[in-house]
C-alpha cells in the first residue's frame, strides 16, 4: 500500500477512534444516569472544541516548554526551517522542554498554527543527523495533519481518566445519589474501572498507526530511513534509561513513549514496539537500494 493510501486510511480509522472516545465519555453519564447524561455531553462537547483551540497551548503547558527565542539555537532553527521547505509546511514554532531524556513532539491544530518541542537531552545526546531524523519524524505528523487529532484524544482520555479518579473518591469519601438511575451504582463503578482502560486502549489504536504513518512519511523527507532508525535507538535507550514524568494522556504525543518501562504499563504502551518501528524503517532503505540497482 502507498504512503498516500496509507495516510487516507490511517486519517479514517483515526476519526473513527476518536469518535469512540467521545461515544465513551457520554456513555459515562448516561451509565451514571440522571444529570450526568447531560452534563457529560456538554463535556464531550467542550472537550473537542477546546481540543480544536487550545490543546497545543494545554500539551506545552504540561511539558513545561518554553519558546525557543531567534537566535538561540542557529543550528536547530537553520534544521528546522529546511524539513519545513521540503514538507511544504509552514515553519512551526519551536519550544525548548527541560528534560534530560531524547525525546520530541508536535502539537496544534493545523500545519499554519503547529509547534515543535523538543528535549533539552535530544539537542545534548544525539548528533545533528538524528535530531534530523526525529525532526522529519514530527514534521511528518504535521504534514499528516494528526497533530490535532492526537491532541485531541490525548484531552478526552485525560478527561475519562480524571473523571474515574473523582467518582472514585466520590465513592469513597462521599457515596453516591443513586436516586436518579437504578443503575447508578453499577455505572459509577463501570466508570471508575472500565473507563480509564477503556479510553487507553483507545488511545493506543489512535496513536500505533499514525507513529507507523509519521515513520514513513519521516523517512520520505530526509530521502533515506536511517537517520530516523539510527535516532529511534538513541531515543529508546534515553527514554529506559531517563523516564519523563509527564501525563500518561499525553504520552502518545511524544516521538517515543516517555514513561517508565515496567509492571502492567509496558502493556498499555500508546506507542508500537520501537524495535518494530526501527524494523520497518531498515527495510524501507532496503527496498529504496532494491530500487536504484534494478
Amino acid at each position: 500500500m502507498s504512503i498516500t493510501a496509507t495516510r487516507v486510511a490511517t486519517k479514517l480509522r483515526t476519526w473513527l477512534l476518536i469518535a469512540a472516545l467521545t461515544a465513551l465519555l457520554i456513555a459515562i453519564g448516561g451509565a451514571i444516569g440522571g444529570a450526568a447524561l447531560y452534563l457529560f455531553v456538554g463535556l464531550a462537547v467542550l472537550m473537542n472544541v477546546g481540543g480544536h483551540w487550545f490543546s497545543d497551548k494545554l500539551a506545552l503547558a504540561a511539558s513545561r516548554a518554553r519558546p525557543v527565542r531567534p537566535g538561540e539555537l542557529p543550528e536547530l532553527e537553520q534544521t528546522v526551517a529546511g524539513l519545513a521547505r521540503r514538507a511544504e509546511v509552514p515553519v512551526p514554532r519551536l519550544y525548548l522542554i527541560p528534560s534530560d531524556q531524547p525525546n520530541a513532539f508536535a502539537t496544534g491544530r493545523n500545519p499554519s498554527h503547529a509547534a515543535v518541542a523538543v528535549t533539552e537531552g535530544l539537542l545534548t545526546l544525539l548528533p545533528m543527523r538524528e535530531v534530523r531524523g526525529v525532526l522529519a519524524h514530527e514534521f511528518a505528523h504535521i504534514k499528516n495533519r494528526d497533530i490535532l487529532i492526537s491532541s485531541i484524544a490525548a484531552m478526552v482520555a485525560g478527561a475519562v481518566c480524571a473523571i474515574a479518579t473523582v467518582l472514585q473518591f466520590s465513592m469513597l469519601f462521599g457515596g453516591s445519589d443513586d436516586d436518579d438511575s437504578p443503575l447508578g451504582l453499577i455505572g459509577t463503578l463501570a466508570a471508575i474501572i472500565v473507563a480509564p482502560i477503556a479510553a487507553t486502549l483507545l488511545q493506543l489504536g489512535v496513536s500505533r498507526q499514525r507513529e507507523y504513518l509519521a515513520d514513513a512519511t519521516g523517512a520520505q523527507l530526509l530521502g533515506r530511513a536511517a537517520p530516523l532508525a539510527d535516532a529511534l535507538q538513541t531515543l529508546e535507550r534515553g527514554a529506559q534509561a531517563i523516564p519523563m514524568r509527564v501525563n500518561p494522556a499525553t504520552a502518545s504525543l511524544y516521538a517515543v513513549n516517555p514513561l517508565p518501562r515496567q509492571g502492567l504499563a509496558t502493556l498499555f504502551m500508546t506507542h508500537p514496539p520501537t524495535a518494530e518501528r526501527i524494523r520497518r524503517l531498515r527495510a524501507l532503505d532496503g527496498d529504496r537500494a532494491l530500487a536504484l540497482a534494478a
